[in-house]
């Protein structure tokens, strides 16, 4: 019995025709496939360059069998006519090669690049940083709106909300930061004192130093320093955790079950917070006077003369004007926190940014806050 015939030949050809008003007819036929072989975009361009067309067409009357290696080809011829700014029509070409050219057309323009970047004026004088102000500003006022919601439905005894999550919330944020408070409220009342008994001792009242480090701590370092570790400490870790849950979709599989995020994750890590820090505030006030009674001792000032004088200058007014202040320094950890996780992106670079973010959004509105405070009180009177 004598073999099969093979499979008679068809090889891949290609022709340049020129027609009348410049345009040119690219000829495809027989076989377009990579086991047989066929001529490359490289072979086929310098013909097509010669003829220096303003349209170029197709024929595909005798096209055999294709695959990947057609399509190839009019991707580069495709990318050349782009270039020489060539008028290309299609409309010969098989359906099926149009719908790949498309598909690989969409792919590469889905590709990440890094766009140039406006010099900095240009940006300025764009309103660029203005823009994205703006833009933050609205998505702010949109999460605070959704966290109000939220606080209704709680308050109504209709959120999603666990207690055991607030508890162990509460645990992280207080207990777990008494160590790093303790040392930087003693420290910064020993500086509170040391600069202050600098000027004093000149006058020989070196025990009004009691009266500085006690107002200063109470009404001002104290909530301001706690605010700041407290951002740095439980502000990155709640934007870390909610960005983690992002990128692993488990904040979408919450919403998926009919839940909201903003009850189950927010609101228990918001207030923890605002309960923690008038507690801390206290907590880092009474450290820091004692701080600055270890160098009050160290100028000759009894240990009794520092509690009287402590007790005459400090009064209700001062520790109620810094326990004002934490709770709202509290609030606005929690929301620059859990916002910056909220919003986070889907990749771990994303996380990274979004706990950067929310540490200086968290030191930046405790500053601002901290200076609108001082200047009511300072009208008030207090």
């Amino acid at each position: 019995m004598s073999p099969a015939p093979a499979a008679e030949a068809n090889p891949a050809r290609c022709a340049v025709e020129a027609q009348a008003g410049g345009a040119t007819v690219l000829v495809l036929s027989g076989d377009w496939t990579v086991a047989r072989g066929a001529p490359r975009a490289a072979e086929l361009l310098p013909a097509l360059r010669a003829q220096a067309p303003r349209e170029l067409r197709f024929d595909c009357s005798g096209l055999g069998s294709w695959d990947s290696l057609l399509v190839t080809l009019l991707l580069g011829i495709d990318a050349e006519c782009t270039r020489a700014d060539v008028r290309l029509h299609t409309d010969g070409l098989p359906e099926g090669a149009l719908r790949l050219m498309a598909l690989a057309r969409a792919v590469r323009g889905a590709q990440p690049g890094a766009p140039a970047r406006a010099p900095w004026w240009q940006r300025l004088l764009a309103g660029e940083a203005l823009g994205k102000s703006w833009d933050n500003l609205l998505e702010s006022l949109a999460f605070v709106g959704e966290l109000l919601i939220a606080l209704g439905k709680l308050c109504a005894g209709r959120a999603n909300t666990r207690v055991r999550d607030f508890l162990w919330f509460v645990q992280q944020a207080g207990p777990a930061a008494i160590g790093i408070v303790t040392l930087i409220s003693v420290l910064v009342g020993m500086i509170l004192a040391y600069l202050g008994s600098v000027q004093l001792r000149q006058f020989g009242a070196q025990v009004y130093v009691a009266d500085l480090v006690g107002i200063g701590m109470v009404r001002e370092m104290a909530a301001l320093m706690t605010g700041v570790i407290m951002a740095g400490r439980t502000g990155a870790a709640y934007a870390a955790q909610l960005g983690t849950m992002q990128t692993r979709e488990e904040i979408d599989a919450i919403r998926t079950l009919g839940m909201s995020p903003m009850e189950f994750l927010v609101l228990p890590r918001l207030l923890a917070l605002v309960l923690v820090m008038p507690l801390l505030c206290l907590y880092s006030g009474v450290l820091g006077m004692c701080g600055g009674a270890l160098v009050a001792i160290g100028m000759d000032v009894s240990w009794t003369q520092y509690v009287h004088e402590t007790r005459l200058a400090v009064n209700l007014t001062h520790i109620g004007t810094g326990l004002a202040k934490s709770v709202v320094f509290g609030l606005l950890i929690a929301l620059a926190g859990c916002r910056a996780g909220m919003q986070c992106g889907r990749s771990s670079e994303a996380v990274g940014k979004a706990t950067t973010q929310a540490v200086v959004t968290a030191i930046v509105w405790l500053i601002v806050a901290d200076a609108a405070f001082n200047i009511v009180y300072q009208r008030l009177g207090i």
